[in-house]
Parts: structure tokens; sequence; C-alpha cells
């Protein structure tokens, strides 16, 4: 399981990146491919319930890649964290397989609430540079997030969503009808 969620997270970089050339190089350079082996590990031990050992982890990956997701976050294969510094992955926080996060990116609450209180990213989703996404919201698959975006409210699949506050500004390629 752990080689093939590897395996899906190198071919991500590998197809969204022009310049990876191997994935050789992929596995040995990418901050996001470390900063993901490292949740994965992170996020056995919080299963585990050994939970102090999963925030070491999760933390010294911070340390090491500057990017930080919390152990208990659901991540699938296959997503890939480019120029990852400053990405901030929050604790009920779901990515789908597919997705792109590009640098400065947060997943994060808006409060103290208890349950889930961060983001759903759907699949095959890129979410650009600086982007925030804040609160028990939903990505639908396939959206696209503008960069510096600051997304309060739900974006449906195959949206493109731009601006502070984010609003949608095409659905399936075309604007969307005036509410």
């Amino acid at each position: 399981m752990f080689f093939s969620g590897l395996r899906a997270d190198l071919n991500a970089a590998k197809r969204n990146d022009p310049a990876a050339r191997n994935k050789f190089e992929i596995l040995l350079t990418y901050s996001g491919v470390h900063a993901l082996i490292a949740h994965r590990w992170a996020q056995a031990f919080w299963r585990l319930r050994l939970k102090l050992v999963a925030r070491i982890i999760s933390q010294t990956a911070k340390f090491f890649t500057g990017i930080e997701i919390h152990p208990a976050a659901k991540i699938s294969s296959g997503v890939f964290i480019d120029h990852g510094s400053g990405v901030v992955i929050g604790e009920t926080a779901e990515v789908g397989e597919g997705t792109v996060l590009y640098q400065g990116v947060t997943l994060g609450g808006t409060g103290k609430e208890s349950g889930k209180r961060h983001p759903t990213v759907g699949k095959n989703c890129v979410i650009s540079a600086g982007a925030k996404i804040l609160g028990r919201i939903t990505i639908g698959d396939c959206a696209k997030i503008g960069a510096g975006a600051v997304v309060l409210k739900d974006v449906p699949a195959n949206a493109t969503a731009v601006g502070v506050p984010a609003r949608v500004v095409k659905i399936n390629g075309k604007k969307p009808e005036a509410e």
C-alpha cells in the first residue's frame, strides 16, 4: 500500500511538472513528495493512537519541507504539492486524488469548533498559489481555485473560482447564470 501510494505521488509529480525529468530525481529532490511520504507515516501512527509520535513526525517534516500537514488529514494518493513552501493542511481536511496544490495554499479552519472544520477538496482540482480555503466547505471535482483566492463557500464541480472573497466565474467553461 505504501509503495503504490508513493508510485501514484511520483506519477502525479511527473505528470504535472514539466521540469521533472525522472522519478528518481523527483523522489530525491521534491519537497512536496517528501512531505507526503512523512504524512503517510505520521498518519499510520495517528491511526495507532500514537498521536505524539505522529505530531513529531509531521513537525519534523514541516521543519525540513516548509509544508505542514496534520497527521489526521486525509490525502489521497496521486496528489502533487508543487513548490510547496507554506502549504498548510488542517486536521479534518480531505484532498482527492489527482489534485495539485501550489505554494502557500491553506486548507484551514475558521474557528475553534470541534468536528469537521476544514475543507474537502475533490479529485483532480487545481489550487493555485496563495489560495486560502477556509472552513467546512467542499470544492467539487475538477474545480480550479485562482491564485490568492479566499474561498469561504462551496465551489461546484468543474468550476473556476477567483477573488477575495472567491466567486465562481466559470462552470464547465461558461460564465454562470446571474444569481
